[in-house]
């Protein structure tokens, strides 16, 4: 019961909160300002969405058959030796990878996608890898019980079971690139970060709020989509979020 109030005080306390913070926005220009910002906003968030999307779809697309490739029992001497390559990627800074991604590959979107690329490659990797090797062996056995081949095995049996956990590093991933686009626009890239950086430069609060507010709403969303999106799609049994 005191713990109903608690929660009841702090909703009430949070709606004071807000139309107080409302109303502050409102008299002292704030709200004005962010609307100058506006048109920006949503030219700069089409090309941060964009560099995520091309980022992150690559991404999926090499880091998941590469986690079922090192899964499989002829790869097992070469699984974590793989995994501290690709780790390398979230090892150095990000700032590092995108800077040295320039020097290969010059100036604009394409050292960026690299760069992000690559600092998203391991949580879907490994998470791809270790759902699939933590599908419980009786069921394999089963499997291969009733005549499943090993292809046959690991798209009925293993994927379907490790669905959760890829898409928990899916998850993991794009969040994390969402924040990272930001610094696209250090080479050159655009995206939400323009606005960030030209604002610390410019020492403009509402001009750096403008691009770091839409940045973190967007990695909500993001996250939020792929989180449905895994609802949805992993199998009830296999799905704690459903059970």
């Amino acid at each position: 019961m005191p713990i109903q109030r608690l929660k009841g005080a702090l909703r009430i306390l949070l709606f004071i909160a807000i139309f107080f913070g409302g109303v502050w926005s409102q008299s002292s220009g704030v709200i004005d300002d962010f609307l100058f910002y506006l048109p920006d906003v949503q030219y700069l968030a089409v090309q941060h969405l964009w560099l995520t999307a091309i980022s992150g779809g690559l991404a999926i697309l090499v880091a998941i058959p590469l986690g079922v490739a090192l899964s499989r029992p002829s790869m097992a001497h070469l699984a974590e030796s793989a995994m501290q390559i690709l780790n390398v990627g979230t090892t150095i800074p990000t700032l590092a990878v995108l800077a040295l991604s320039m020097s290969f590959l010059g100036i604009g979107t394409v050292p960026a996608v690299f760069g992000l690329f690559v600092a998203t490659l391991l949580p879907i990797t490994r998470n791809t890898y270790a759902g699939l090797k933590g599908v419980s062996p009786a069921l394999m056995e089963a499997a291969a019980g009733i005549g499943m081949s090993p292809a046959q095995r690991l798209l009925k049996v293993e994927l379907p079971n490790a669905l959760y956990v890829i898409f928990a590093g899916i998850r993991t991933a794009l969040t994390i690139n969402v924040g990272t686009v930001p610094l696209a626009f250090l080479i050159g890239a655009g995206g939400l970060g323009e606005l960030i950086f030209t604002g610390i430069d410019l020492y403009d609060p509402v001009m750096m709020l403008a691009g770091a507010i839409p940045t973190a709403l967007l990695a909500i969303v993001v996250d939020a989509l792929v989180s449905t999106t895994a609802f949805v799609v992993v199998p009830r049994g296999v799905n704690p979020s459903r059970a």
